[in-house]
This record gives structure tokens, C-alpha cells and sequence, in this order.
């Protein structure tokens, strides 16, 4: 049994612990607050709109977008995703994706080829875990529609090359969609410097908020061609029966989660004292130090590189010779105290490049703005025990 307390290594799938500001937001809102966003006068109405309002311009900031209103806000990635998926696509429509993708991309895209006809490409990524722009340019169609593109990935942490990719979706006057995310608070963002037009991430990850948030950004001009997903009360024109054509409200339809804004204000303000860059560094040391004392255990298998620098965010997988990674995951929580993740990690292209797709996929360490150097030794020794090594 480990001497240890709690070592967290799945920041990848949602972050922990939080920032001590984030609980207690959450929580003065059920206590004091309680009442919906945009559906009130009341002062306690107005503290929340304004709240939500600040947590919207914090995005904003975060993100580099033009202003708040490009921000929209849903309920996690996978929401916002299929946002702009369902809401740009129509039928006839090309798409071209990577194999590396998240199934928050493959399965809609899966989903409109056999509803409505869509016709897709996928582009398989070269040795070194990451796309060839060129063959993206290759796959061009007349009716290519749109580029969709994964800023890292979940399972090697490999960022990819979105500025190429995007130049090439704008010369061909296709838009260009960005899954941030594993980047999202690891690593800057400015979209106004960015060749895209949509960008999606949740707010439980990087950016540290709770569970039940996400966010989509859109160029402007870009929302003429999205539809929105779903229609329903917005608090805004309510005697017309057509849904707004104004942002946010054309994509925000329903009640917000409002405790979930409430904590992921206070979060991105936690982000924003820290600065992206600072725990950006922070990432990339803990990503060297796991690497580095990995290297010494010959029964070890790493998969994405070796290397910690502006090419890759905190995100390792292995596997260990003997070991199911889902077995080894168990005995790292059961006997170490050690949350890590196994499996395919939702992205079964990735695992098939890899190799690993058959065996179970592989046990993915993933660190955070809070992870502790002590936490990646104790990880590494643990394993060490484990291997007999």
C-alpha cells in the first residue's frame, strides 16, 4: 500500500484538483443565488447574468477571440463539437479529417455519411505521430465543405500542425475546425492569429473548471454557415417563433448550466493569474522528468517521442511487457493510490497506428497545472515495483 496520498495522472480525461476558487463559486450560487441566467430581473438574477457575462470574456481573452460574443457556450467538447459538425454539414458535403481523431469527431461524421450522405477522407498520420499538411492539400475536392483537425492528441500528446493545415483549408475555401481540446489552458491559443474558423474544447480540462462546460468559438462571419443544433427558449425575442440569428443566444438555446459557469469563471481566472505559458512550462518539465526516468526501465514501451518541448503537451502512453494496461491501471490505483487511464481512450485511429488497438490500447499518464514532481517520481517507482525491475 502506498505511503502516498491521491496521485492524480488523468488530466487528460478531466482535470483535478481544481482551483480552490471553483468549489466555492459553485457552491454561493446554490446557497445564495439559485435563480436561471437571462430569464429574470431580479438582483440575483442580474449577479448571475453578470457573472456569466465575465466567465464568457475570460474565454475570450483566453482564446485570443475578437470579442465575448464569438464565444459560445455549451455543455462539454463533445457538445460543442457536434455543434459545429451537425451545424455546417449538409448533405453531399466533404470532409477531411485525421485518423487521430476523438470519436467526439469520427462517430458525427460516422453518423452524417449515413444520414445525409456526407462523403469523408481521412488522412493517417506519418511515423513521427503527426499529419503531413500536403496530403490534406491532395484530398482537396470541389465539394470539400470542411478541414477538421485535433490540436494534440489525447493518447501520444503529439501536437499537430493546425497553421498549415488551416492555410490550406482557406485557400480552398474550406473551414477549418480545431478540437483544443488537450490544449486549451496547456498552451496559448490566439484564434485571431490562427488560420481556423471554429474551435472547440471543454471547460473541464485544461481551463479547470467543472464537468458539464464547454466552449465553441466562431470566426466572425462564420456563423452564417452554422445552423443551430438545437432551438428553444433564449431569453432574447421570445415573441418570434424562428430561432435568433444573434450570438450567442442563435446556439444557446435552454438554461445554462449555471453552477457548472460559476465555477468555470472562477477557474479561468485562476488561469488567468497563473498565466497559460507559466503552467505550460510547468507541463513540459513534468512531460521531461516522466520521460526521463522511464527511460531506464527496459520493459517499458513509450509511444509518441521522447521529447518534452512545444511539440508535444502533457500526455504519455506505455505499456508494460506482461501486463493488460487495463490490469495495470488497477494495480496502480489498487495498491499505489495512482489514477492513470487505460484502454483506447475514445480514439481508435490513433490505436491503430500505434499497434496497440488490438491489445487493449495503452495506459495514458497525463499530468496538470497541479501535478507535483513528487507525484511523477512516485508514478515511475511504482511501476518499477510493479515490473520487479
Amino acid at each position: 500500500m502506498s505511503a502516498m496520498p491521491r496521485t492524480y495522472l488523468d488530466n487528460a480525461a478531466t482535470s483535478w484538483p481544481k482551483p480552490p476558487g471553483v468549489l466555492a463559486a459553485m457552491d454561493r450560487y446554490h446557497r445564495e443565488l439559485g435563480v436561471a441566467a437571462g430569464r429574470g430581473a431580479t438582483r440575483a438574477a442580474s449577479e448571475v447574468d453578470a457573472v456569466i457575462a465575465r466567465c464568457r470574456m475570460r474565454a475570450a481573452n483566453l482564446l485570443g477571440a475578437e470579442s465575448s460574443e464569438r464565444i459560445i457556450f455549451t455543455f462539454n467538447g463533445t457538445d460543442s463539437l457536434n455543434v459545429a459538425l451537425h451545424g455546417v454539414l449538409k448533405a453531399g458535403d466533404h470532409v477531411i479529417a485525421s485518423t487521430l481523431e476523438h470519436n467526439s469527431v469520427l462517430r458525427p461524421l460516422s453518423e452524417l455519411r449515413q444520414r445525409i450522405g456526407i462523403e469523408t477522407t481521412l488522412i493517417a498520420p506519418e511515423s513521427n505521430g503527426r499529419v503531413e499538411p500536403t496530403k490534406f492539400r491532395v484530398a482537396l475536392r470541389p465539394n470539400t465543405r470542411l478541414i477538421a483537425l485535433l490540436h494534440a492528441s489525447n493518447v501520444t500528446g503529439i501536437v499537430q500542425p493546425i497553421e498549415e493545415v488551416g492555410t490550406i483549408a482557406k485557400e480552398a475555401g474550406a473551414l477549418m475546425l480545431v478540437d483544443a481540446a488537450q490544449t486549451a489552458g496547456h498552451r496559448p491559443i490566439n484564434v485571431s492569429d490562427l488560420p481556423l474558423d471554429l474551435l472547440v474544447c471543454p471547460g473541464h480540462k485544461g481551463f479547470l473548471g467543472p464537468l458539464g462546460t464547454g466552449l465553441l468559438y466562431l470566426r466572425p462571419g462564420v456563423e452564417q454557415h452554422v445552423a443551430s443544433f438545437r432551438q428553444g427558449g433564449t431569453g432574447s425575442v421570445s415573441e418570434d417563433e424562428r430561432q435568433p440569428e444573434q450570438l450567442p443566444d442563435k446556439y444557446e438555446s435552454g438554461n445554462h448550466n449555471v453552477p457548472g459557469l460559476f465555477g468555470l469563471e472562477a477557474a479561468l481566472s485562476w488561469v488567468q493569474e497563473k498565466q497559460v505559458e507559466t503552467i505550460q512550462r510547468h507541463e513540459q518539465l513534468l512531460r521531461q522528468a516522466l520521460l526521463d526516468q522511464l527511460s531506464g526501465l527496459s520493459n517499458v514501451t513509450l509511444f509518441g517521442g521522447d521529447v518534452a518541448d512545444e511539440q508535444t503537451v502533457g500526455v504519455v502512453s506505455l505499456t508494460l511487457d506482461g501486463f493488460d494496461p487495463q490490469d495495470l491501471a488497477a494495480i496502480l490505483d489498487a495498491d499505489f493510490d495512482i489514477q492513470t487511464r487505460a484502454g483506447l481512450h475514445c480514439a481508435p485511429g490513433v490505436h491503430r497506428s500505434l499497434g496497440t488497438l488490438a491489445s487493449g490500447g495503452t495506459l495514458r499518464i497525463s499530468v496538470g497545472a497541479s501535478t507535483m514532481l513528487v507525484e511523477v517520481s512516485h508514478f515511475v517507482e511504482s511501476l518499477r515495483q510493479i515490473a520487479g525491475a
